[in-house]
């Protein structure tokens, strides 16, 4: 098996999240970077900052976030058991993140109550609002 891990090198934080399997696309990690998504050791940080082992990463993806400290570093994307090998998840944000699932989870789904096609009533009020 050809494993990519390096271990004195430092690198990208960026095409690590995209290793990891934080984010399906170095673009999308880069611009999670550049968004402030993502901070290092507490630090708001660009997308070619070099990553460390030992550093501790906080990312926000959607309504979710990790904090986690790296582990080992890796250039190459592999299986998903492979990635969860890159880093460790502290257990006060593994509980916040599985309280949060278990919250989102337990709320009816937004359409829940939207019944069938719109009345004639609810019709006129989208093409008022729509403007046709």
């Amino acid at each position: 098996m050809n494993d990519e891990r390096i271990d004195d090198e430092p690198l990208r934080i960026d095409k690590w999240l995209w290793a990891a399997r934080f984010f399906k696309t170095r673009s999308l990690a880069a611009k999670a970077v550049d968004g402030g998504k993502v901070r290092v050791n507490g630090e708001g940080v660009k997308p070619a900052r070099s990553l460390r082992i030992g550093d501790e990463l906080a990312i926000r993806v959607g309504e979710l976030e990790w904090v986690v400290e790296v582990r080992a570093l890796s250039r190459q994307r592999g299986p998903a058991a492979q990635a969860a090998l890159l880093y460790a998840e502290r257990e006060d944000s593994r509980a916040r993140r599985e309280a949060a699932i278990a919250q989102r989870r337990a709320q009816p789904h937004p359409a829940a109550r939207l019944k069938g096609r719109p009345t004639k009533k609810d019709r006129r009020l989208i093409h008022r609002f729509t403007g046709n």
